[in-house]
């Protein structure tokens, strides 16, 4: 658990952090944090009660820094450091003490041009099994394969890949390795990276293009926990523990991130009303009596509106997380149940945020033209949209596996609706997109079937961005 000592001392941690400096320096400001050892990179797993405390705790601060320090430092304990726990085996794991020790940070090669959340963990990068040198050759074989959007790549020494692992001429399917990106020296052999660009905001945050040609990593890189490769004619792939998958275990990152960026949401949000609601209180203004601008009907309300859902907001998350942090522990995969729930969850936790600070925006005045009073970064929100799966690409999914289910769940209206894309369907694929406005009507009722069921008497609101055309 995060104790009081603990949270004081982590709040003292991070309020150090700036985000009007470079990304190398951005970068050095997290080596300095982790050093400090106040989070474990094995946190996630041993306790990911600290774990989530802390990415909240982070993201008080986004109204003043904006995403790029919260992105970076959820990429190296999160996705990077935990999918070494998911899928690493016990040395593997143990290399993560060194690296806190060392400062040194990892970034997470998933995501690609042409692949990603949507593609269902299918990846076009390969890595081809060299008996004879018994090396994994990795190799992006085309534009399309090159990894895309990976934060912390132009700085991070090392690197959790995913990669097509192919032994022998056959296909294994989607497996991480813990390689090695740069030394002192710069970038290691055939590995070609990039800038993506500059941002709206954040820039304080690499983001990189990265292109595998021909690179070599020893067979040791390949996280083992639940298959390796065996040398000797031609190579054989072994897998450890039957029914459990290298990809299904470093999905698990996804759920935790999940769950962190509706936290992350949610706390922004919380920061920004807070930080506008001390201006307006101070705000006088001309009424028929004198009074400040808190005071005006329409802000007073969204004020009320705000705090009631907010609160509904945390006390889903909150229940999402204490099952999620449960199977962490336990290196359990999440039921379907679950999974569906921490969807739901980031969608509206985002989608929610960006609807209320935009409303506040709008009823505020002049003063969301100013800057440093938080509204300046309110694309941390949008950052929160996309990150681990975006708004639209999870409702897209919980509405197909809401149609591939032939028995009876939710209201009548979900099952209404569910019967009219199934008979759809049977038009073709075509017809998804035809009826793309039925898709997202029933993925929102997905959305409020868990809340209800994890909150029972809660009801939510459909946030605007989500609201018809």
């Amino acid at each position: 658990m995060a104790t009081e000592e603990w949270r004081q001392q982590w709040i003292e941690a991070v309020a150090k952090i700036r985000s009007d400096v470079s990304y190398n320096e951005s970068a050095q400001q997290l080596r300095r944090l982790q050093q400090t050892g106040l989070l474990k990179l094995t946190d996630l797993k041993y306790n990911p009660a600290k774990f989530f405390e802390a990415h909240r705790l982070l993201a008080r601060h986004a109204p003043n820094l904006g995403p790029g320090f919260w992105i970076r430092f959820t990429v190296h304990y999160n996705l990077f450091a935990g999918s070494v726990l998911a899928v690493g085996n016990e040395d593997q794991v143990k290399q993560l003490d060194d690296i806190q020790q060392k400062g040194l940070l990892g970034c997470f090669g998933l995501t690609e041009k042409l692949a990603g959340v949507n593609s269902g963990g299918v990846v076009n990068t390969i890595a081809e099994w060299d008996d004879q040198t018994q090396e994994f050759v990795l190799t992006s074989h085309e534009v399309g394969a090159q990894k895309n959007w990976i934060s912390q790549g132009l700085v991070g020494e090392l690197g959790v890949v995913v990669a097509d692992l192919r032994v022998a001429g056959k296909r294994c399917g989607a497996h991480a390795f813990l390689m090695e990106l740069r030394t002192a020296n710069g970038p290691v052999p055939n590995v070609e990276f990039g800038d993506m660009g500059r941002k709206t905001v954040g820039n304080d945050l690499d983001n990189a293009w990265i292109a595998f040609h021909g690179a070599r990593v020893p067979r040791h890189t390949l996280l083992s926990r639940y298959g390796e490769v065996q040398p000797g004619n031609g190579g054989s792939y072994v897998s450890r523990v039957k029914g459990l998958t290298n990809m299904a275990m470093i999905g698990q990152r996804l759920f935790s991130g999940r769950v962190a960026v509706a936290w992350a949401a949610i706390t922004f949000t919380r920061k920004l009303f807070e930080m506008t609601r001390e201006y307006s209180d101070r705000k006088k203004c001309w009424v028929p009596k004198n009074s400040n601008l808190t005071q005006v009907p329409q802000l007073q309300h969204l004020y009320t509106r705000a705090e009631e859902t907010l609160q509904k907001l945390e006390a889903f998350v909150a229940s999402c997380e204490k099952q999620l942090s449960d199977c962490l522990q336990k290196d359990e995969i999440p039921s379907v149940a679950l999974q569906e729930a921490i969807a739901s969850a980031k969608i509206l936790a985002s989608e929610t945020s960006i609807d209320l600070c935009f409303r506040l925006k709008q009823d505020v005045g002049s003063h969301a033209l100013m800057g440093d009073t938080g509204f300046e970064q309110m694309d941390f929100l949008q950052a929160c949209k996309f990150a681990e799966g975006d708004s639209r690409i999870l409702m897209q999914k919980l509405a197909r596996d809401r149609v591939r289910l032939t028995s009876p769940l939710g209201s009548s209206e979900e099952q209404q609706l569910t019967k009219e894309l199934q008979e759809a369907m049977k038009g073709g694929a075509k017809a998804w997109d035809a009826n793309f406005e039925k898709v997202y009507d029933l993925a929102w009722l997905v959305v409020q079937r868990n809340v209800a069921s994890m909150c029972p008497g809660t009801s939510v609101r459909l946030p605007c961005g989500l609201s018809k055309l």
